[in-house]
């Protein structure tokens, strides 16, 4: 191996710290330069100086940057780390709103650097263990994507509703497990906090390759779930990334020895269950992994921009559903602008 990667990290705040202990953990990589306009006020960059912007983290010579900001200022941060030929990873969503995330995604592709969002669930046990099953065939067709997001308020809540909050981590992961965009979303939400943005909404989906999908995501809810549940012609895969659980129910498939009306539609059996044993890992520690990697020359596990991208116009779609009260297309494959 050559010289470890050089990293610096824009923004200490709530995630920023994680990303800072990530960081200082990373095999091959060298946290080198911190930056935060207000600080470090979680102590998470001992022994580093706090720069006080991303120009002076430029300045310190660095291979890659992550940007832990508030999403308010990704484009101007990413813009100018591309323009510096640095490769970064951006915390999610990509940027506040359409337009921003085709910019950066377009910077970063222009420069050909290495660009990634960071949608931490993709790299739960759970979930990375249901796409590689999935990729393989263990359910065959798929036809129906089911997701909930479900807990009581959180104290951390910024300016923004569960759609970009929250629904953004269910419309990329099912995206990504299915391997295919959303072609349409019909969405209703509502308000019954007292606060300006939409904190429960219920969302039906249709992707690219005609699979169904349905998301319930809200913060009001006395308990916490977090399920993903994929149905195919071969049975059914339930992620539960609380506990980091994988379980497939099959399809018994049992012949039918039904009278001639039923016999012709061959339907489902329930057949063996087995959870698998994964090993549970830190998903935000395979994320750095991942992007370190893909430095060094390996996307292959990375959120690309693009899809980033994608996930930002199947937000505002959301949005704009529950709003209007209509269904909504998505024009084009992922990343068209």
């Amino acid at each position: 191996m050559g010289k470890n990667l050089r990293a610096g990290l824009i923004g200490l705040g709530m995630m920023g710290r994680h990303h800072a202990r990530n960081l200082q953990a990373l095999e091959g990589v060298d946290l080198v330069a911190v930056a935060d306009a207000y600080g470090d006020p979680h102590g998470a960059a001992v022994g580093l100086e706090v720069l006080p912007d991303v120009e002076a983290l430029i300045a310190a010579g660095i291979d890659y940057a992550v940007v832990a900001v508030p999403t308010q200022f990704h484009r101007d941060v990413a813009l100018s780390l591309a323009q510096a030929g640095v490769h970064t990873l951006v915390e999610k969503p990509l940027a506040f709103d359409i337009d921003e995330a085709v910019e950066i995604a377009g910077a970063f592709e222009k420069a050909g650097l290495v660009g990634a969002v960071g949608y931490i669930e993709r790299y739960n046990p759970a979930l990375q263990e249901m796409r590689k099953r999935i990729a393989d065939g263990q359910l065959g067709e798929i036809y129906q994507i089911v997701t909930r997001r479900q807990g009581a308020f959180p104290a951390r809540i910024a300016d923004v509703g569960v759609v970009k909050d929250l629904a953004t981590h269910d419309l990329d992961l099912t995206a990504w497990v299915a391997q295919s965009p959303y072609a349409s979303v019909a969405a209703a939400s509502t308000r019954r906090s007292g606060r300006e943005d939409e904190d429960m909404v219920s969302i039906a989906g249709r992707l690219a390759d005609e699979t169904i999908t349905n998301h319930l995501v809200n913060w009001l809810t006395p308990f916490k779930e977090r399920v993903t549940v994929v149905t195919g012609e071969k049975g059914a895969l339930v992620g539960d990334t609380i506990n980091a659980d994988l379980t497939f129910h099959a399809n018994g498939e049992a012949t039918t020895n039904l009278w001639e009306s039923m016999a012709s539609f061959r339907g489902v059996s329930e057949g063996d269950s087995i959870t698998y044993a994964l090993q549970r890992k830190e998903p935000l520690l395979t994320e750095h992994e991942a992007f370190r990697d893909a430095v060094n020359g390996d996307s292959s596990n990375i959120v690309t921009m693009r899809e980033g991208l994608h996930t930002v116009r199947a937000v505002e779609a959301v949005l704009a559903s529950a709003r209007d009260g209509q269904v909504v297309s998505l024009d084009g494959p992922a990343g068209e602008s």
